[in-house]
């Protein structure tokens, strides 16, 4: 399939990126039937506490951000950016049937940890790989298409849990089996259908330090790790979308379809505005979704009925989809293609703290003030990100122009 050089001509996504997205749909297709449901069976089958739920979620994201920082860097080093994408790959799909076989918390622990790992291996060399697929004038579109299929999955996988725990009487484990399909399918299309570019190879007889990778960044580059990361702070975790709704009055039963609705919006959203980035200004197109951001987030802090708080759920999927595959096409923008495992990890690990600091905030400003203030000062910090953003870019640190090559 020929690749498309050029913005203003029709764009034509390489197979090798179509592969990717479908790798990243079966896999979370997967991950989410047993995620959706993982939390109630630590609790109500294997007798976990709340609070060690808690820690489990807290400590796997963790390792899978710390291990996105070696596993670029080593890609970078190594040039195989397809092995080790195979190998995070696969260790997630070993994991599966441990959630199936599970007979304590412990097992899921471990079950779990090992997962993230295999996330953390395979995120920034799949990115770097994805960016080396695709020609610059498509990038956008790109990273766009490889979120959409991704947020399919988000959302699928759900639903489907949700169908088999009706057809099975509630039995968690069937469930857990059968996310071992999508699984194996994940890592066969990857193997099969994913080949690494020329380019990559002559990379590999380069062999540059690893301290150089990190120390060649450009200022580009962590001018926009700086903007992600604030921007970040303003996007806590979606487990406050779920709270707020079952606050509105949401059944519990139903509470799943948050994750729906947002996915579907996100899904709906990614491609469009990878597309639209490739012809206008990256920062342009991410501004709308900044916008979308604090529309989300005002209109989560004074609604109170279920369809009003359902509004601003999807006004929170589409500014995803105006953001986040967005960033992944401006870092590699920002980086050399001999570095772009290592600025992805780089990338992932910092916003993913950040990250982590504002579910923290999040929790503290509902347990102080509820949901009104955790939403508004949502609000308050994306505008003020905005404002750093159109400083940097009015000074030159930052630009949203697609890479000429």
């Amino acid at each position: 399939m020929p690749n498309v050089a050029r913005a203003g001509s029709t764009v034509v996504i390489p197979r090798g990126v179509w592969a990717l997205g479908f790798v990243s749909l079966f896999m979370d297709v997967s991950s989410e039937m047993i995620h959706a449901l993982l939390p109630v069976f630590l609790v109500s089958v294997l007798g976990a506490s709340i609070t060690a739920v808690g820690l489990l979620e807290g400590a796997a994201e963790a390792i899978a951000q710390v291990t996105k920082v070696f596993s670029g860097t080593l890609s970078d080093w190594l040039g195989k950016r397809k092995a080790l994408t195979v190998l995070g790959y696969g260790l997630a799909a070993v994991t599966k049937p441990l959630f199936a076989l599970a007979p304590s918390a412990g097992w899921v622990f471990a079950a779990r940890g090992i997962d993230r790992v295999g996330k953390g291996i395979r995120g920034a060399p799949r990115d770097a790989l994805m960016a080396e697929l695709t020609p610059a004038a498509i990038r956008g579109a790109a990273f766009g298409l490889r979120q959409t299929l991704d947020t399919v999955g988000a959302f699928a996988g759900p639903l489907i849990a949700i169908a088999l725990m009706a057809a099975t009487a509630d039995s968690f484990r069937t469930v857990f089996w059968f996310a071992v399909i999508p699984a194996a399918i994940s890592v066969v299309v990857l193997v099969l259908f994913v080949r690494e570019p020329q380019r990559a190879e002559q990379q590999r007889a380069s062999k540059p330090r690893l301290r150089k990778l990190l120390g060649t960044l450009s200022a580009r580059f962590w001018w926009l790790v700086l903007v992600a990361a604030l921007f970040t702070l303003a996007r806590f975790s979606e487990a406050f979308l779920i709270l707020k709704i079952a606050d509105a009055g949401l059944g519990v039963a139903y509470v799943p379809a948050v994750l729906v609705v947002m996915n579907v919006a996100y899904a709906l959203s990614a491609y469009p505005a990878g597309w639209l980035s490739d012809r206008v200004n990256r920062w342009g197109v991410f501004a709308v979704g900044a916008a979308l951001l604090i529309a989300a987030n005002l209109v989560l802090a004074f609604g109170t009925s279920i369809a009003v708080v359902g509004a601003g759920i999807a006004l929170w999927g589409l500014h995803m989809g105006f953001t986040q595959g967005l960033l992944a096409a401006l870092v590699a923008d920002t980086a050399r293609a001999d570095q772009r495992g290592t600025a992805f990890g780089v990338f992932n690990f910092v916003t993913g703290l950040a990250l982590l600091a504002a579910s923290v905030l999040a929790g503290v400003l509902w347990d102080s003030g509820g949901p009104t203030r955790t939403f508004l000062a949502g609000a308050a910090l994306t505008g003020a990100a905005g404002a750093v953003a159109f400083a940097l870019y009015a000074l030159g640190k930052i630009d949203g122009r697609p890479a000429a090559g």
